[in-house]
């Protein structure tokens, strides 16, 4: 069997100690005789473990006591409307617009009657390849929440240096680098990501929201009620159980690699084998200012459709999986989250001196 590569932005490349801790617990957790999947959310085995998830979280992040720690369902994208709905009824919501998802947030936002949403910065205007200045001068101090995405997947840029905010809260999308990049918890009101890039499966999303901007407003539902879920410990229904507690072995995992600074230093040095070739090459280039470039999210091009195309298919017949770039960007992207391995990245280096070799320079 040839060796696969998973470069793909999500549901991502699992860590495969976790994937093989998971296979052997599947059946009988702790001689339970029963899988976690079939654990009741309100037996103390799974109580236990939604705790300990959480506990590691908070060491991981170094979370504040007044934060709270929520697992719910529905992925970020119902954080979309989650946010303006506890946070900005009757209010102004600020957005800084860096990429795709910011956009949807926006647009999510829009929908919400009695909150005013203004985009106080975008990069639009040059296809989102870098992130624009932030103006503290630009923030209404009276305004609910300022909303940035840390790092955008489909566009490869991330917001490495916070901006001032004032008092008012900084809200962040840390969907594709949360546990990547060391942030500190403090610096925000709220954080939120889908877990299916460096937690976990899909189905799990996780919230970090400081205690005094919940309770403040009826929400229309009690499922979108961030004080009703954190009352709740986020048991008010049926949580993703499996999804949680393949996330606590990540967290678990994490922890023995050194944290989450250690994860960084890692993940710096993966993605700078791949930015070093593609500087160095006369074929491939990248569309992305070079104080902005992610860290996890890498996308690249020939400069030619028809060899992106060639490189694509290529790279999948050696294993390289989910290469290709986002159909509205094109070209290639290498998703490098914290399970990929270093030789994944070395591998491809190395495909693409074979391809450059063959195929030419052509910038």
């Amino acid at each position: 069997m040839k060796t696969v590569y998973n470069f793909s932005a999500g549901p991502a490349i699992l860590p495969k100690s976790v994937l093989e801790k998971a296979q052997s617990e599947l059946v009988n957790y702790q001689n339970s005789g029963m899988s976690v999947m079939e654990l009741s959310h309100r037996s103390s085995l799974f109580e236990t473990i939604i705790q300990q998830a959480e506990s590691l979280l908070r060491e991981l992040m170094t979370i504040p006591d007044n934060y709270k720690v929520l697992f719910l369902q529905g992925g970020a994208s119902l954080q979309f409307t989650m946010i303006p709905l506890n946070l900005a009824q009757n209010k102004k919501a600020l957005y800084v617009n860096t990429g795709s998802w910011s956009k949807k947030a926006i647009s999510e936002a829009k929908k919400i009657d009695n909150v005013e949403v203004e985009v106080i910065a975008s990069s639009e205007d040059k296809n989102f390849t870098y992130i624009p200045e932030i103006k503290k001068e630009a923030i209404p101090q009276d305004a609910a929440y300022v909303h940035i995405t840390t790092n955008n997947t489909i566009e490869g840029t991330t917001i490495f240096d916070l901006p001032d905010t004032g008092d008012v809260p900084l809200v962040a999308d840390m969907s594709s680098n949360i546990l990547s990049v060391n942030y500190n918890v403090a610096d925000f009101g709220l954080i939120y990501a889908g877990a299916q890039k460096n937690i976990g499966p899909a189905g799990l999303t996780v919230v970090i929201v400081r205690d005094d901007l919940i309770g403040q407003t009826d929400v229309l539902s009690a499922m979108l009620d961030y004080d009703i879920q954190a009352k709740n410990d986020s048991l008010y229904n049926t949580p993703p159980t499996f999804a949680i507690y393949m996330a606590k072995l990540v967290f678990e995992w994490i922890k023995e690699l050194g944290g989450v600074t250690q994860m960084e230093k890692l993940n710096t040095e993966k993605a700078q084998l791949l930015y070093d070739e593609i500087e160095q090459s006369a074929l491939f280039s990248s569309p992305v200012d070079p104080k902005f470039r992610s860290i996890n999210n890498i996308p690249f091009v020939t400069g030619s459709e028809e060899l992106d195309k060639k490189f694509n298919q290529e790279a999948l017949s050696e294993g390289f999986e989910n290469l290709k770039g986002h159909r509205s960007v094109g070209g290639m992207r290498a998703s490098l989250y914290n399970a990929f391995p270093k030789e994944g990245v070395e591998a491809l280096v190395t495909f693409m001196k074979k391809f450059e070799a063959e195929n030419g320079g052509n910038n």
